[in-house]
């Protein structure tokens, strides 16, 4: 009855279906790949507000010169919560515009903070609100920096990428990511290979900064596609076998249909 499937014909379609099956298959297997890396990230961010800072160093590793960035850390070290001490650099504030807290566009303001070795740290320090009508390359009115020693714990993120140019304006640096290598080509020392998104403060930071919430990965849009693969992985395979059957009793169907079309003639 299945012998047919043994013929060439029909044996293409059955490697063109198992291809096709395996392929999706593995289109879902790295989906869910990308699932759990960005689950792992989210836990990651979950945990970092109550988790043990710890040294900056151990996090982020000195290195690089003045204009070219240190290495930057492992991608699973991302909002790893980190301590450390120096002081900031006032004159080398960056304004990251084009920056969303609450629907509202404003920018983040990125100041280095100058270590102990002479290397620098780029902290974000929060969000400041663009001039009302004032248009996206206003520049906002920053609230003041501490000049003295500074204890900062915040989370360590990667340098961003798309890196755009950054410029000076009215003696401050511009640009739209926070991207660490055009940015620290800008600074006149060494510079780490991350950032600091800032969470707390010694002395406290001024009011006027607002946090930086975290961005948050969407898993479950990568969870949605590995079932789509998976699905259609199935649905290729069955789709098969229904064609298979159908052809099987194709031929049963057409003697069924033989032995009735003399009686509905003498009948008639």
């Amino acid at each position: 009855m299945y012998r047919f499937l043994l013929t060439p014909r029909w044996l293409g379609f059955l490697a063109l279906a198992l291809v096709a099956a395996t392929v999706m298959v593995l289109l879902g297997n790295w989906q869910h790949g990308r699932y759990e890396l960005r689950k792992s990230v989210n836990h990651r961010i979950d945990v970092t507000g109550t988790a043990t800072p710890v040294a900056l160093d151990t996090v982020v590793t000195p290195g690089g010169t003045t204009g070219t960035p240190g290495p930057g850390p492992r991608s699973t070290s991302e909002w790893t919560r980190v301590t450390v001490t120096g002081r900031y650099d006032p004159a080398n504030v960056v304004l990251v515009r084009g920056r969303t807290v609450d629907n509202k566009v404003g920018f983040e303001i990125v100041t280095p903070l100058r270590l102990s070795d002479g290397s620098a740290v780029l902290v974000d320090l929060g969000w400041v609100p663009a001039v009302p009508g004032g248009g996206a390359y206003a520049q906002p009115t920053v609230p003041p920096i501490p000049t003295g020693q500074v204890t900062v714990t915040g989370a360590v993120k990667l340098s961003e990428s798309r890196g755009t140019a950054v410029d000076r304006a009215e003696g401050k640096l511009e640009t739209r990511r926070i991207a660490v290598p055009p940015i620290a080509a800008e600074l006149p020392y060494p510079v780490r290979g991350a950032f600091v998104q800032l969470d707390h403060q010694v002395p406290t930071a001024d009011a006027g900064f607002t946090a930086v919430p975290p961005n948050y990965e969407n898993d479950w849009l990568n969870l949605g596609y590995t079932v789509q693969w998976w699905l259609f992985g199935v649905m290729t395979l069955f789709a098969f076998g229904w064609a298979a059957r159908r052809e099987a009793r194709g031929p049963r169907d057409r003697g069924d249909r033989a032995a009735t079309e003399p009686e509905l003639a003498s009948t008639t």
